[in-house]
């Protein structure tokens, strides 16, 4: 297992990270925690959450996540050995379950998550903490087309959410804070609070990035680089679509697609020729198109880490195999040509 810098600071994480979001819904208790211990003894020392999870979100399930992930660490004694991540929702009038009516992030708001993530993992610290998208209009999750007329208010906004999760760090609560699904101004905006003294500085952004969805490289993969802002990449196999296992119109039983009543954000019109596309090279260079995938994420250069997700421990097991899998020149040529044909089918 490889180990990189967090930000600026001085913790190294693994190159993968366990993400956990299934946890309490398509993953069981006793299924999640074989999962940690499998993660933990590969070399993973990073776990990442929200107070959001398990997904999809639910009024029944949410926190459950962050509830069995306490039960871990109580169980097996090991806070210590492990990089603590959780996220405070973003505005979310249609979960009404989160915060009620009150779709701020403002101090109140900050610190009572906080709290609740701390009871339910059973800990005296978050290591990381991020906000799981913006208190603003900005293209996520699949949008895309800016709305000028969401302009107004945001920057008062965020600095009051940062200055919160500042005075967060000066209790001891949390260690570090990043974002999560931003844009370049979020990220500048962030860092230049830091400046003002206003805030700490952010360690980390965790958004998207997969072989259907590289816009991360279009601006803030420099600013990862020129900055020292770590990417955590979510979704490298794209939800499970780059395994194939959606072509040709198929929704396995139990699959995010079955059981998610949102939707996803890659079912597009190019979805199905892209992951053609590149479950061919994997085919034509005896490669596991899982193993592929991982593969590319893990090894851009602005990548420090890739948070990877299964619903049980053999598929975690399986991802695992790729752990240090490099790319020959020839595979990276090919996946150039596909991507240049189709770029990002599934922003």
């Amino acid at each position: 297992m490889q180990y990189r810098q967090l930000g600026k600071t001085e913790i190294n994480i693994s190159a993968l990270c366990l993400g956990t979001m299934t946890y309490g819904e398509q993953t069981s208790s006793s299924d999640a925690k074989m999962q940690m211990d499998m993660a933990l003894d590969a070399g993973i020392n990073f776990i990442d959450t929200a107070e959001l999870y398990a997904i999809p979100p639910r009024t029944e399930t949410q926190g459950q996540t962050e509830q069995i992930i306490g039960d871990w660490l109580c169980a097996r004694r090991n806070r210590d050995r492990v990089i603590v991540a959780s996220k405070i929702t973003g505005p979310a009038p249609h979960m009404p379950w989160i915060r009620g009516d009150n779709i701020r992030l403002g101090r109140p708001e900050v610190m009572a998550s906080i709290e609740g993530s701390l009871r339910r993992l059973q800990t005296d610290y978050i290591d990381l903490y991020q906000i799981h998208w913006p208190d603003r209009a900005v293209n996520n999750f699949g949008k895309l087309g800016f709305d000028a007329d969401t302009v107004g208010g945001e920057a008062e906004r965020f600095a009051e959410t940062l200055e919160a999760l500042g005075d967060a760090v000066q209790r001891g609560y949390i260690r570090m804070i990043g974002l999560s699904n931003d844009t370049p101004w979020g990220v500048l905006q962030a860092l230049r609070l830091h400046e003002q003294g206003r805030a700490p500085r952010i360690v980390s952004l965790q958004n998207a990035y997969s072989l259907l969805n590289r816009v991360y490289e279009i601006g803030l993969s420099e600013i990862s680089m020129q900055e020292n802002v770590s990417l955590l990449g979510y979704a490298p196999l794209a939800a499970g679509v780059l395994t194939g296992k959606y072509l040709n119109g198929q929704v396995p039983k139990g699959s995010r697609w079955d059981i998610d009543p949102r939707g996803s954000r890659y079912k597009k019109p190019r979805m199905e020729e892209a992951v053609r596309a590149y479950l061919d090279i994997a085919l034509r260079h005896g490669l596991d198109p899982v193993h592929m995938a991982m593969a590319f994420a893990r090894t851009r250069p602005f990548m420090s880490s890739v948070i990877i997700g299964a619903t049980t421990t053999d598929q975690l097991a399986h991802i695992l195999k790729a752990t240090d899998l490099v790319l020959s020149d020839a595979v990276l040529a090919d996946i150039r040509q596909v991507h240049a044909l189709n770029p990002n089918p599934c922003p």
